[in-house]
This record gives structure tokens, sequence and C-alpha cells, in this order.
């Protein structure tokens, strides 16, 4: 029996086609992340996964992909070879290249270390909502920049859009549809996925950093050590964001993993 057939045989015991085993897989794959509160797509393919979770695992064991599946906040995020996973045991052999990783811009970078303190912050006051979510003030997230980073939010408005675009593509915010991003008083919620993308180690040595009075290292290239886990490039087909020019390219980067030497984005 073909390794085809025998998914085939074993989906049609759970009620699935090959095709909908081809669709979440190709998601997870995409996205790199799968959020059940996202929209009522994803809250589809999160069932279906929950379904089909030992027939996914087993399948994407050979090409050494992992994956993290919080039950309590139903978010499936996905971990290339030799990523770094907060709570699951380091790999010893890692990729050549960059694998699956996606690269981020030292903007990004910076904001989604803010996010992350933020959301520690909020943790240690019981500020947290039943889905695990933080609620943050765009002006409050300004005022966090620049003085954990001393960098301020874009300036322009259309980068702005862009990088509140490429924080909710990575699920780590959830922004209303609706929000005026343009006004201090508009709203994000931080997930609880900003835990699975920014390790603990990094989140103390920002911390050791401020109390120390030391500038952290954002370097003017934008080469990052520490990695970002593998997301989602794109949100939705019909919302692709632009392609960047090479020039705004930086070094790979995948999950927060090591000693924090410079911080940056795609």
């Amino acid at each position: 029996m073909t390794i085809t057939a025998q998914i085939e045989k074993e989906l049609a015991s759970k009620g699935y086609s090959l095709s909908e085993f081809s669709e979440l897989a190709i998601r997870l794959l995409d996205y790199g992340v799968l959020c059940r509160d996202e929209s009522q797509r994803e809250e589809l393919l999160y069932d279906r996964y929950v379904a089909l979770e030992e027939l996914i695992e087993e399948y994407l064991r050979p090409l050494r992909v992992r994956l993290q599946h919080d039950r309590r906040f139903c978010f499936i995020r996905v971990f290339p070879p030799g990523a770094s996973v907060p709570g699951l045991p380091d790999e010893e052999d890692h990729p050549f290249n960059s694998g699956f990783r996606t690269q981020l811009t030292q903007q990004e970078i910076a904001t989604v270390l803010v996010l992350r303190a933020e959301y520690d912050k909020a943790l240690r006051e019981g500020q947290v909502d039943d889905q695990g979510c933080v609620t943050l003030s765009l002006e409050a997230l300004g005022i966090a920049l620049r003085n954990l980073l001393n960098r301020t939010l874009p300036e322009k408005k259309t980068e702005r859009a862009q990088l509140y675009r490429r924080l909710r593509q990575l699920r780590l915010v959830q922004i209303a549809q609706d929000a005026d991003l343009d006004t201090a008083d508009a709203w994000l919620r931080i997930r609880p996925t900003i835990t699975s993308f920014v390790s603990e180690a990094v989140l103390t040595q920002l911390a050791e950093g401020i109390a120390g009075e030391n500038e952290l290292p954002i370097g003017p290239e934008g080469e990052a050590t520490e990695h970002l886990d593998a997301a989602a490039e794109h949100e939705s087909a019909e919302k692709a964001p632009a392609e960047k020019t090479p020039a705004e390219k930086t070094p790979e980067s995948n999950l927060f993993t090591s000693d924090l030497s410079a911080v940056e984005d795609q």
C-alpha cells in the first residue's frame, strides 16, 4: 500500500478527504500559525487539526517540522527544522540555510519585543482576559517603544498600517477591522501566542538591559542573532503584503533563542 493510500484510508476512518488533509497541511506550512478565534475559516481548520493531529504530526515528522499546540488558547504554531522552541527540547541539527524561516525588519522585531514585555507586565498584574489576551492602546505601545528601546512607531501612515498588518499576520495581535489606527486611543489585543514567539531568556535580557540603563543593540544593518519563529507570510490570498525590495531585506530571523545582540526584520 502506498503512503497516499494509507493516508486516505486513515482519513476515511475519521470522515475526512485527502483534499481536506492537504488544505490543512498547506495552510499550516504556508502561514506558520493557526488561531481558532481569528476567523470562521481558521476555526474550521483548527477543529480539523484537532481531529487529525496525530496524522498531521506523523506526516510532518520526516521533515523535522515541529508543531506547538496550545489547547488552552487554541492556537498552533509551526517551527522549522532546527528552530528553538520555548518549552520543547532543542534539536541537535540546525538547517544549513534559512529553511522555512521568515524575515522581519528592525521595526517589526523591536515592536514584537515590546509587545512581549507589555504582555508579561500585564500577566504579572493579572490584566489578562479569559482568552489569554492583553489589551494595549497604540499610545501605550508608542510610549513603551521609547522607554524600552528608544524607538518610535513609523511616522508614515502607510508604514504604520503595514506594521500592524504584519503583527496580525503573525497572529500576535488582534485589531478591530474598523479601528482608526491614526488615533492615539485606538486599541489592540496582544495574543498569548506572543509567549511562543519571544523566549523568556530574551525577555529577561531586555529587562536587565533596561535596569542597567544599557542601550539594547539594534544593529544599523539589522543583523539579528535572535530568531523569530516561522509564521504566515500573508493573512489571506486577497490581502497579501507588498513585497519588499532587496535593500529592505535582512538576514534570517526566526525564534528568539540566544543572546540578544541585534534586532531586526523582513
